[in-house]
């Protein structure tokens, strides 16, 4: 019983100390950090539409106009099939 409570102190104080370590690491002074405005970049059509929406460039109807367009060129290009299933 004694060694069990020796090693719960041990471990407390080690992680007491951990944290204080990593609290003084982080008052340290460190450059901001900067993120790139390419990263928030739409990456695809979809996208591009849903920034256009949301910056008011386009009409909701003309968003919906645009995805079923999307949707069904998709559907086209790269028709789904099931497999098992047959018409």
């Amino acid at each position: 019983m004694l060694i069990l409570s020796l090693l719960i102190l041990v471990l407390a104080a080690a992680c007491v100390l951990a944290v204080r370590g990593v609290r003084a690491d982080a008052s340290a002074e460190a450059e901001p950090l900067t993120i790139p405005e390419a990263l928030f970049a739409p990456q695809s059509l979809e996208g591009v539409l849903c920034a256009q929406l949301m910056d008011g460039e386009i009409t909701r109807r003309q968003y919906v106009r645009s995805m079923a367009g999307i949707a069904a060129r998709d559907e086209e290009r790269h028709p789904l099939t099931v497999p098992g299933y047959d018409d």
